[in-house]
């Protein structure tokens, strides 16, 4: 059983659903990245998910795009993000899964990031440009590596490739809310319940939602059919809105804390 496995079965022990948090590393800093995932994870996190920052990211909103112009100004690197990983996981027991793009990780090595990350603690990987026909030996060396290769799913994937996706995702399955890209939305799109019901239906893995939901309202809402809920850009924003590295951890702490009181016991 991997350490994301073991979170989900524990939640499920005790009626809960998953809060799966977002943070771009490097932004502003990775100090203060540091000092935001220790803080988040210490109010309610189930699970840290840790942009690696990339010049053309496909599915991010213009909030995480400018979040990782920054960090990119700041010369962030992969090998930057696995040690402030190492770092982070001397501070918190709470799963941490990179969320980043192909060019990064193959540039860096496919063998020697599996090697590496696997040494530092990172418990799933995230790759929104990678199938996995195509990342076949990548997520293969992750495994290998006790790192779950994560896969996503969305409104417009077929019944045929939702049953392959939900057979080769490990730890859970992302689903994408909506057809567009990451930030967030005054309300959820109409018909969610059934949509996800679906892939539910489909998954031997959780499934978490994720893209807009930004308010403990929307939160408490994708809680009651949904095994975790994504939270990213909403933390991100409030990171960005910060005038201070302080003012900035009490306001995603706060967020943290307010978005897990908001999520229901599971019903389902």
């Amino acid at each position: 059983m991997s350490r994301i496995d073991s979170v989900f079965q524990n939640l499920k022990d005790r009626n809960e659903v998953a809060l799966v948090a977002f943070l771009t590393a490097g932004d502003p800093d990775l100090e203060s990245t540091l000092k935001l995932a220790t803080e988040i994870c210490s109010r309610g996190a189930d699970i840290l998910e840790i942009g690696i920052p990339f010049s053309d990211p496909l599915a991010e909103g213009v909030t995480i795009q400018k979040a990782s112009e920054r960090s990119l100004a700041n010369g962030t690197t992969l090998e930057d993000i696995l040690e402030l990983t190492r770092k982070l996981g001397e501070c918190v027991e709470t799963p941490i899964v990179l969320m980043g793009y192909a060019n990064p990780f193959f540039s860096f090595g496919e063998e020697r990031f599996a090697r590496f990350a696997g040494d530092v603690g990172v418990s799933g990987v995230i790759v929104p440009d990678l199938p996995p026909e195509e990342g076949k030996n990548f997520y293969n060396r992750c495994e290998a590596s006790d790192i779950d290769p994560i896969l996503l799913v969305s409104p417009t994937t077929s019944p045929e490739r939702l049953k392959y996706l939900s057979a080769k995702t490990r730890g859970f399955l992302y689903y994408v809310s909506l057809t567009g890209v990451t930030g967030e939305r005054a309300v959820l799109p109409s018909g969610l319940k059934n949509l996800v019901a679906r892939v539910r239906s489909q998954s031997l893995y959780p499934v978490c939602v994720g893209f807009g939901i930004s308010t403990a309202k929307q939160a408490s809402e994708v809680s009651a059919f949904a095994d975790g809920v994504i939270v990213g850009s909403a933390f991100v924003d409030r990171v960005a809105r910060s005038g201070n590295v302080e003012e900035a951890v009490r306001s995603v702490g706060s967020f943290a804390s307010e978005l897990k009181k908001s999520l229901v016991q599971r019903t389902i």
